[in-house]
């Protein structure tokens, strides 16, 4: 991978002898070199090129020295290292430069040899500082489209060896529909669209991870959510509330004529499913899910319910009665289902 340097030096031959001293690696485009006369105009290289790597410069230089350019580099550029190459090579200047952040310091005349191998370990230290920002950045941006979930199964060393293993489990199943945003779309500017259905979606997330659960995936204007462990469903079941409280108190959306005020429509149910990594290993496209009947009945129930409705199955009922207030509806007919289904709306 090519290195782009700076050399900072008023020195007028200085630029021919680099030249001439480094042009095997020139011509091997392992070396690109950049040349300033002074600090400042050494800040406007660096703004002009912001891929450079490391910075050769000089002390002693009209307008601005090497040591105000140090101090001026980390607002520059804060990943640029430099190396001073001066021939006020006594400690004290070095120890000024070694504090304003000077990744080394080559006194004159240069050993070219030696300040090559200085260089190349200036050049190593920022490109390994580069990737590891990088891998920041690219595990930040996964985080916003992997759940947390997966990205510690992920980690785990069998992962490679159990992509298609699964267990069963006992959880609760939410989904969450934003109701009647399918309407809005045909009268809201795409932008506005999108930025009321994030604005949504965060409020609703908020109140599932507060709650210790994760969010599946997004489907459209809905989410679905999974509580694992002690006290699952009671944690589902708050989640959704505290989120109903949050969309309810939201200011209507305003599209010409017509308003539309947020409400979302949630079902929620619990039972045995199966989770893994669903999908084809050949095609290298998985999904770290849960499947089941108990996932279908909680789709079916948000289906089901209403507006502002939170709707539970009899079953889940009977579970949650003696902490939630909740209200029989009645009998409801559901899509895949041969048998009308009980269903129960929780209020409080």
């Amino acid at each position: 991978m090519m290195a782009k340097i700076l050399v900072v030096d008023d020195e007028a031959d200085l630029e021919l002898l680099v030249k001439q001293k480094f042009r095997k690696k020139i011509r091997e485009n392992i070396y690109e070199f950049v040349f300033a006369q002074n600090g400042e105009e050494a800040l406007e290289k660096v703004k002009e090129h912001p891929d450079l790597d490391i910075i050769l410069s000089d002390i002693n230089m009209p307008i601005m020295d090497g040591l105000t350019l140090l101090s001026r580099l980390p607002e520059a550029n804060p990943m640029i290292k430099a190396v001073v190459v001066s021939a006020y090579g006594d400690m004290q200047n070095i120890r000024v430069a070694m504090n304003r952040g000077a990744f080394d310091f080559v006194t004159k005349p240069v050993d070219f040899e030696d300040l090559d191998l200085t260089m190349e370990k200036t050049i190593l230290h920022v490109k390994q500082l580069q990737e590891t920002i990088k891998a920041i950045k690219e595990n930040n941006i996964l985080k916003m489209y992997v759940d947390e979930n997966v990205l510690n199964f992920m980690t785990h060393k069998e992962f490679e060896n159990s992509l298609l293993k699964n267990e069963v489990i006992n959880a609760t199943i939410m989904f969450v529909d934003v109701c009647g945003f399918t309407a809005i779309t045909e009268n809201v500017p795409a932008n506005t669209v999108v930025t009321l259905i994030n604005s949504l979606f965060d409020k609703i997330v908020k109140e599932i991870v507060a709650q210790g659960g994760h969010v599946d995936k997004f489907m459209g204007d809905a989410v679905m959510a999974v509580f694992r462990g002690d006290y699952h469903l009671d944690r589902a079941i708050d989640a959704a509330l505290a989120a109903r409280a949050h969309i309810a108190q939201m200011d209507a959306v305003h599209a010409g004529e017509k308003s539309y005020q947020p409400q979302i429509a949630v079902g929620i149910n619990s039972g045995e499913v199966v989770s893994g990594n669903i999908g084809s290993a050949s095609l290298k496209r998985l999904d770290y899910t849960v499947i089941g009947d108990a996932v279908n009945l909680a789709q079916r129930l948000q289906s089901a319910a209403k507006g502002g409705q939170i709707i539970i199955s009899e079953e889940t009922y009977h579970k949650a009665k003696e902490s939630f207030s909740c209200e029989k509806i009645g009998d409801v007919n559901l899509k895949n289902k041969a048998k009308a289904v009980t269903i129960y709306e929780v209020l409080e």
